[in-house]
């Protein structure tokens, strides 16, 4: 046996019948997840509400908002609203995506301002 075989291991393959299948279910999260990121989108106010409570049942929602911002009176009532949520359960509210999307939190969930990668 060689240092290289020490280092990296034998070069040796394994045989179809030493691998193992698994399945996606192996790796699934329980039933009952202590919270959920959510998708919506909006274009009124009547699915803003969906969207608030969603937020004070503790979930994350990730919400397009493209078509509403065709309606600017709309836009403000809806932002407003989504601001006040995050100010009632102490959490977080942030744009995203040239302003297409905004996302929601719940309390105890932040949103960092800090991009990753990408560049300054």
């Amino acid at each position: 046996m060689g240092l290289r075989d020490l280092l990296f291991g034998s070069k040796d393959t394994a045989s179809p019948d030493e691998y193992k299948d698994l399945t996606l279910k192996d790796y699934e999260l329980s039933e009952n997840p202590a919270l959920l990121v959510k998708v919506a989108t909006v274009t009124g106010l009547r699915e803003s509400q969906i969207v608030k409570d969603q937020v004070y049942d503790g979930n994350i929602v990730i919400v397009d908002i493209t078509r509403l911002k065709m309606d600017k009176i709309n836009y403000e009532r809806v932002m407003k609203d989504f601001y006040q949520v995050a100010r009632d359960v102490d959490g977080d509210i942030v744009g995203l995506g040239d302003q297409q999307y905004v996302v929601i939190t719940p309390k105890n969930v932040k949103i960092s301002r800090d991009r990753i990668g990408g560049g300054a």
